[in-house]
């Protein structure tokens, strides 16, 4: 398994384990009529936008396989004015999850935002997600809960914070 920096040219890969990766973490969450509109192409899109500007990791088997990322920046509310920035995403494909590789993509973010001087991270993660359990792991803390409206659901985000990112290493 190899980490790395993301280039252009992974939007498709990471595009396809971010669909893939929703349609099985969030199934029972969210609606099932969303999940299957959920658009390889438009995430490719989105992706192709995102990683010339932000701080993107991609985890690559040993086949040359994208089979999860991580993208990470500013703290990007403005509502936690004690944390600069923010764990923005995670996926890694489900038969990769449970073998420390989110742990270092988590990592490998965390570092790049230490470079840029931020000391403290926020993440969101749907409280009916059981990765908020890899969050706390971690050593996050719950510091808010939202209340969101997704695809005409209300649900709730939990709000994880780091006070030192240095904890991470």
């Amino acid at each position: 398994m190899k980490i790395r920096r993301a280039e252009l040219a992974d939007a498709k890969g990471i595009a396809k384990v971010h669909v893939d990766s929703w349609r099985t973490t969030y199934t029972h969450i969210i609606s099932d009529d969303f999940l299957h509109n959920l658009s390889y192409e438009r995430r490719e899109q989105l992706w192709n936008n995102v990683i010339p500007q932000g701080i993107v990791f991609v985890a690559v088997n040993d086949e040359g396989k994208i089979v999860g990322f991580a993208d990470g920046g500013i703290e990007r509310s403005g509502k936690y004015l004690d944390y600069d920035g923010e764990l923005n995403a995670i996926y890694l494909l489900k038969e990769y999850q449970g073998q420390g590789i989110g742990t270092i993509l988590v990592k490998s973010v965390v570092h790049e935002l230490k470079q840029l001087g931020m000391k403290s991270l926020v993440v969101l993660v749907l409280e009916d997600n059981n990765s908020r359990l890899f969050y706390e792991e971690l050593g996050g803390k719950c510091i808010d809960t939202v209340e969101i409206e997704f695809s005409g659901k209300k649900l709730k985000e939990l709000v994880y914070g780091w006070d030192d990112i240095n904890i991470l290493f």
